[in-house]
């Protein structure tokens, strides 16, 4: 069988220079470039989800600013929209460009994937419900990851609902990866050339800790103050976000401000661990070292390894 596509993938750490490297792809290609993020789905959640400034855009960036801020959005969803937004490229002779480091968003678009409705509703969930206010979502998941690391694995931490669901799992002596075996399988949906990118982990790093640093520059804090009035809060999937979950505690009163940037800091580089983690598990991910070579040169890479594929010239 015939797969569509084909279609780039450019993954990676947050702050590696996906955004970058995609938009010289797509700029060579006359594409757009789809967003493969949990958290640029949000309207108005622009500076710590770090989305590209439409003005410093090359290229459209699609799959961003599809809901707001107090909906549960979910991969499903996710799925659903983003392949529209595939097979319309297709449709048109065109290589559509995926960018992001939400690993499970990705594979949900170019993997045959389906997902459990995970609807319960009980004593014991609203226990779990109850745990996840105490420790945050970050802290939810730690427990999952503990008790059941396959699982946690295929869940983003952000989506407290679903961990909630594999934790009772546990309790009842199942595991949420084991019945849901399917969601690891790699049975293509697109044909895809995934290319991951890899920098030296203090660069990387550094790289986190300037980006913090420059997002309160910009702006975070009166943009996390803007949203709340938009339904943001710490309980909803947007508000458990890197950047804006440290923020709302910050506004609520529960640490201090250089407390709430540090706690950022920290989150983003275990994020970071993870995004590698998971990629790296991905067989089909081809590394381009950011410290052997230069955006431009691998951009080159990208385009020709295309060309080769398709037998034309990119």
């Amino acid at each position: 069988m015939t797969l569509p596509g084909p279609a780039i993938a450019i993954v990676g750490p947050t702050a590696s220079g996906k955004s970058t490297l995609a938009d010289l792809v797509a700029l060579e290609l006359d594409g757009d470039v789809v967003s493969v993020d949990a958290m640029q789905v949000y309207r108005g959640m622009d500076i710590g989800t770090a989305k590209t400034p439409a003005e410093e855009r090359k290229v459209a960036l699609r799959m961003i600013d599809v809901c707001d801020v107090d909906m549960d959005y979910s991969v499903q969803l996710y799925q659903q929209e983003c392949r529209g937004i595939v097979d319309e490229e297709l449709d048109r002779g065109l290589t559509p460009v995926l960018c992001g480091g939400t690993g499970l968003y990705l594979n949900a678009v170019i993997d045959e994937m389906v997902f459990p409705s995970g609807e319960k509703g009980d004593k014991q969930r609203s226990a779990y419900e109850a745990m996840a206010e105490g420790l945050g979502a970050d802290g939810l998941h730690a427990l999952l990851e503990e008790r059941d690391p396959a699982s946690a694995a295929l869940i983003h931490p952000n989506n407290v609902r679903r961990v909630v669901r594999a934790l009772e799992m546990l309790d009842e002596g199942k595991s949420y990866a084991e019945h849901n075996k399917g969601l690891r399988k790699r049975a293509p949906h697109y044909e895809a050339r995934i290319w991951g990118l890899n920098m030296d982990r203090a660069r990387l790093y550094a790289r986190i800790e300037q980006r913090v640093d420059q997002m309160m520059a910009e702006g975070l804090l009166d943009e996390v103050r803007s949203l709340m009035d938009a339904g943001l809060n710490r309980e909803s999937t947007a508000g458990q976000a890197i950047g804006y979950k440290e923020i709302l505690d910050y506004l609520d009163g529960d640490c201090t401000l250089d407390e709430a940037v540090s706690a950022i800091k920290t989150r983003t580089r275990r994020y970071a661990k993870r995004q590698i983690s998971w990629f790296k598990n991905d067989g089909r991910v081809r590394w381009l070292d950011l410290d052997k070579m230069s955006v431009e040169e691998a951009r080159d890479i990208v385009l020709a390894d295309l060309a080769g594929r398709t037998g034309g010239e990119a």
